[in-house]
């Protein structure tokens, strides 16, 4: 079991910039490969950023390439998300994931563990 907790989410102004920190516990998290996924008030969940289990391995949604930055400190059990030049649509509850597989993926039913997701909130 791994239990994932959010933080860092908020409100900001269109151009600025976040970042999201995922803690991990529970079992050895360099084990798992990390995503981070987001829901929009009436539409799906959807892909924004994986990691492999080393790091040197990282995948973007269109949308956000460019602008975010997933990492992980292995050390430290955390995973992040580095979020620039935010836009009005980046509004969502933002949530990390762990994929019981040393490879990335951008599936969403491929990840097992979920937490309990951040608020991001753009405002124009």
């Amino acid at each position: 079991q791994v239990q994932l907790v959010e933080s860092g989410g908020g409100l900001m102004q269109a151009g600025g910039s976040l970042r999201l920190s995922c803690a991990a516990s529970g079992r050895t998290f360099s084990n798992y490969a990390m995503g981070w996924f987001r829901q929009a008030p009436g539409k799906e969940r959807e892909f924004v950023a994986a990691i492999n289990w080393s790091g040197n391995s990282t995948y973007y949604a269109d949308p956000v390439k460019g602008r975010f930055t997933i990492s992980r400190d292995n050390a430290k059990n955390t995973v992040y998300l580095q979020m620039n030049s935010l836009k009005p649509e980046d509004t969502a509850v933002y949530y990390c994931a762990a994929r019981n597989k040393w490879s990335l993926s951008y599936y969403l039913n491929e990840y097992v563990y979920w937490g309990q997701g951040t608020q991001v909130t753009v405002s124009s």
